[in-house]
C-alpha cells in the first residue's frame, strides 16, 4: 500500500504574553484537577509536553484572519483553551460536562481571555457562527466528526484533528462512507505515532 505523504509542521512561535499565560495555566489546571478529573498526570513536565505542547503545535495550521474557531469536547482545555492563549480571534469551547465547562469558564476569566466563550451543551445542540477553524482532540472517529465539521464550518473553513495510529483507517472509512475533502497530513511533533489531519472542502455525497 502506498504510504501517505506528510507535510512539514511549522514551529508554533508564541509571544511572551502567551508564554506567561501558559505558565499561569499550569497551576490552575493542577488546582482544579485535584477536584475534578481533567488530566491523568500530575507531573508538570508531562503536562507541558503531552498536553500543552501537543495542543500548541496546531497553532501554525490555523487559517489566517480573525474568523471564529471552535474546539469540540474541550475537556481540560486541550487544544482549544491553549490555542486561545495565542490568538485574538473568537474562540468557542464546547464541553457538555458541566464541571469541566465550569473549569474552562474560570480559567478563561483568570487568564484574561475575553475572546473565549464556553458552551456547556452537547455538540448537536450548539449554535455557532460559521467557523474559520474547528479543532477536536481524541473525541470521536472521523466518520462521526465530519458531519459536525460540515455543518459548523464556513465554506472556506478548515478542520484540524489530531489522530492516533488509526488515522489512515479512519480516513479510509470516511471516504468509503461518501465523504470527500482536501486533506493534508502532518506528523505530530510530540507523539511519533500521531498524525494531525487538516481538512477543508468537507462534503458528503449523500448531502
Amino acid at each position: 500500500m502506498k504510504q501517505p505523504l506528510f507535510e512539514s509542521l511549522p514551529e508554533p512561535g508564541v509571544s511572551r504574553e502567551t508564554e506567561a499565560r501558559l505558565e499561569a495555566f499550569l497551576p490552575l489546571l493542577l488546582r482544579w484537577n485535584a477536584r475534578i478529573n481533567l488530566v491523568a498526570s500530575q507531573d508538570p513536565a508531562v503536562l507541558r509536553q503531552r498536553h500543552i505542547a501537543d495542543s500548541l503545535q496546531l497553532l501554525p495550521l490555523l487559517p489566517a484572519g480573525e474568523g471564529a474557531m471552535a474546539d469540540l469536547g474541550s475537556g481540560g482545555g486541550f487544544p482549544g483553551l491553549v490555542l486561545a492563549m495565542a490568538v485574538s480571534r473568537p474562540v468557542h469551547l464546547v464541553e457538555s460536562d458541566r464541571r469541566k465547562a465550569a473549569f474552562l469558564q474560570a480559567a478563561a476569566a483568570e487568564l484574561g481571555l475575553s475572546h473565549v466563550v464556553v458552551h456547556p451543551v452537547r455538540i448537536e445542540a450548539v449554535r455557532l457562527p460559521p467557523l474559520a477553524a474547528l479543532t477536536a482532540r481524541a473525541l470521536a472517529p472521523l466518520e462521526k466528526m465530519l458531519p459536525w465539521a460540515s455543518a459548523l464550518l464556513a465554506p472556506d473553513g478548515v478542520a484540524i484533528f489530531p489522530k492516533g495510529q488509526g488515522a489512515e483507517a479512519e480516513i479510509a472509512g470516511a471516504i468509503g462512507a461518501g465523504w470527500t475533502m482536501s486533506l493534508q497530513r502532518f506528523k505530530s511533533s510530540t507523539d511519533p505515532n500521531a498524525t494531525i489531519l487538516r481538512m477543508s472542502g468537507i462534503h458528503c455525497a449523500g448531502e
